[in-house]
C-alpha cells in the first residue's frame, strides 16, 4: 500500500485568484497613501463583473482610483479581450465598500504599537519542515512552481495557445521517506479554440512538468494528468465565480497543517488572520532550523483588541529533539507575538514588498520574493538557548 499526499495550486488566472489580487492592490494602495489605514477588502468576479465590498477607514485622504487598480488588474494577467469572457477594458465595477465599524476601531487604535489590539479573535497556525530547503512541504512546492512556470511561458508567448486559468495538482508518494517520489502530476490548463490539443498538451509535460520535477530532483517517471476533461476555453470568472479568500489552503501549506480559516489579501496587518499566521510560520521556521523539531506546528490564538495572544500551542508530529515545554518555553523566551511588534517587526505597514506579489503562490516559502518573516534570524538565539539549558542540567 502506497503512502499519498496531494497538494494544488492556481494561477493568477483562476477567479478566485483574480479576487486576490484586486483586494491586494486595494490594500497596496491604500497603505501608500495612509501605512495606518484599517482595511478589510473583499472581491466577488463574475462574467465581466467586479464587486467590490467590506470596510475601509484611513485618517488621510486615499487618492486612488480603485475602477483603474480592477482594470489593470486583470489586463496585466491577460484578461484583454471579450473572448475571454472577462475583460479589463469593459468590465462592469460595483464598489460597495464602506467605513469600517467605529466599535472594531476604538478596539484597535491605540496611540502605541506595544498596546495596539488585535483587530479580531481568530486562530493562526504556521508550519515548518525540513524535508525542502524552503522549510515547505514538497508537493505545495512542486505544484506552485508548475503554475508560476507555465504562467512564465504563456506570458512570455513561449506557450502558445495558453489562456490565463490555470490549476497544478501534485502527489508525492512517501512510501520510502528516504526516497520520496512524485507519484502524479495534473495540469488543467485553459486554452485558445484553435490549438492542436496534442502538441499542446506534449509542450505541458516536457516543457513544463518534466523540468520542474528535475528541479526538485525528483524522479520523471511519474504518472500525469493534462486536461482530463478535454477541451478547456472557457475559464476565468466566465466559467466560474470567484471569491476572496477561498483559496486559503494553496495560500499556505498545501493541507499538510491545519489552517484557522481566516483568509489573508485585502487585509491589513492589524487583523491577526494575516500578521499572525506570519508570525507562526516565523517562529515555526526557526524553530525547525535550529533542530527543535523535523516538523513543526504553531498555533496562535488572539481577541479582539488585546494585543498579546491568548494561547500559544505546537504540535511536532513525534519529530522533537526537546519537550514540548522546552519549546513553549523558547517561544515564549525568543518571540514576542504582541500583535503591534509583529507589525513593527516585519514593517507590514510600509513593506519592502507588495502584499499583491504575495496573492499567488503562496504567502511562505517564496524562492522569488525576500520575506521578513522568512528570515532565519533567531535560530543561533535558540541554539544558544537550547545549550545554556543543557548545561544547567548538567
Amino acid at each position: 500500500m502506497k503512502t499519498l499526499f496531494t497538494s494544488e495550486s492556481v494561477s493568477e488566472g483562476h477567479p478566485d485568484k483574480i479576487c486576490d489580487q484586486i483586494a491586494d492592490r486595494v490594500l497596496d494602495a491604500c497603505l501608500k497613501c495612509d501605512p495606518n489605514s484599517h482595511v478589510a477588502c473583499e472581491v466577488l468576479a463574475t462574467n465581466n463583473q467586479i464587486y467590490l465590498s467590506g470596510e475601509i477607514s484611513s485618517e488621510k485622504t486615499l487618492d486612488f482610483d480603485i475602477n483603474q487598480i480592477v482594470r489593470d488588474t486583470l489586463l496585466d494577467i491577460g484578461y484583454d479581450r471579450e473572448e475571454l469572457g472577462t475583460d479589463g477594458h469593459t468590465v462592469e465595477i460595483f464598489n460597495l465598500i464602506k467605513d469600517q465599524s467605529k466599535e472594531i476601531n476604538d478596539a484597535v487604535v491605540h496611540n502605541d504599537l506595544e498596546s495596539l489590539g488585535a483587530g479580531d479573535q481568530g486562530i493562526m497556525f504556521g508550519y515548518a519542515t525540513n524535508e525542502t530547503k524552503g522549510y515547505m512541504p514538497l508537493a505545495i512546492s512542486i505544484a506552485h512552481k508548475l503554475v508560476r512556470e507555465a504562467t512564465r511561458v504563456r506570458k512570455s508567448g513561449e506557450f502558445k495557445g495558453a489562456r490565463p486559468d490555470m490549476k497544478a495538482q501534485v502527489t508525492v508518494d512517501y512510501t520510502d521517506l528516504k526516497h520520496k517520489r512524485i507519484d502524479t502530476i495534473l495540469i488543467s490548463c485553459q486554452h485558445e479554440p484553435d490549438i492542436d490539443l496534442e502538441e499542446f498538451k506534449t509542450y505541458i509535460h516536457d516543457k513544463i512538468m518534466v523540468p520542474v520535477a528535475k528541479s526538485f530532483k525528483m524522479n520523471t517517471d511519474f504518472n500525469y494528468l493534462i486536461n482530463p476533461s478535454g477541451s478547456f476555453t472557457i475559464g476565468g470568472p466566465s466559467a466560474d465565480t470567484g471569491l476572496t479568500g477561498r483559496k486559503t489552503i494553496i495560500d499556505t501549506y498545501g493541507g499538510s497543517a491545519e489552517h484557522g480559516g481566516g483568509s489573508f489579501s485585502g487585509k491589513d496587518p492589524t487583523k491577526v488572520d494575516r500578521s499572525g499566521a506570519y508570525m507562526a510560520r516565523y517562529i515555526a521556521k526557526n524553530l525547525v532550523a535550529a533542530g527543535v523539531a523535523d516538523r513543526l506546528l504553531v498555533q496562535l490564538s488572539y481577541a479582539i483588541g488585546i494585543p498579546s495572544p491568548i494561547s500559544i500551542g505546537i504540535k511536532t508530529y513525534h519529530t522533537a529533539k526537546y519537550s514540548d515545554e522546552t519549546i513553549l518555553a523558547l517561544i515564549d523566551q525568543v518571540f514576542d507575538c504582541r500583535v503591534g511588534l509583529i507589525i513593527k517587526q516585519f514593517g507590514l505597514t510600509t513593506p519592502t514588498f507588495k502584499y499583491a506579489s504575495l496573492s499567488n503562490y503562496g504567502h511562505f516559502g517564496r524562492p522569488d520574493i525576500s520575506l521578513p518573516w522568512e528570515k532565519l534570524d533567531k535560530v543561533k538565539e535558540i541554539k544558544d538557548l537550547l545549550k545554556k539549558e543543557e548545561k544547567i542540567k548538567k
